[in-house]
């Protein structure tokens, strides 16, 4: 037996099994905590849908702006509840994770929208009457 109190009991060379969490400290998801993290990305679904189906808000940028922040909140609350990435884990790899998912999904976000009013404000407009004209 070990004199240390948390050490293990028995260890032998060959064994490379380390238990149920495979060696890392990362917390594993309880029910309770699934739970949580569906019911938040449920309703951080709702949400924008409902901003845009119903028309709540007149600004169409003000409501494309909510629509990608709650996107931006929901990719967090799946990272943290099913993900289960917090700064113990890993040795704050997982923070580093966090951090470049941060800037990629910022990126992607201002590209697609840089792209999206390119394209909208380089496209010729197309009337009804040109529409049926054409090939």
């Amino acid at each position: 037996m070990s004199s240390h109190p948390h050490a293990p009991a028995h260890h032998n060379a060959g064994d490379t099994h380390h238990g149920h969490d495979g060696g890392h400290d990362a917390a594993h998801g309880s029910f309770k905590g699934y739970m949580t993290g569906f019911v938040l990305s449920v309703i951080l679904t709702a949400i924008p849908f409902w901003l845009v189906m119903s028309g709540a808000i007149d600004s169409k940028l003000l409501t494309a702006v909510l629509v990608m922040g709650l996107g931006a909140v929901q990719i967090v609350v799946h990272m943290i509840y099913f993900l289960h990435m917090n700064p113990r884990s890993e040795g704050g790899w997982t923070i580093m994770a966090l951090i470049f998912t941060i800037v990629l999904v910022g990126i992607l976000l201002a590209g697609s929208l840089w792209i999206m009013h390119h394209l909208n404000a380089n496209m010729m407009p197309m009337s009804p009457e040109m529409m049926k004209n054409m090939p």
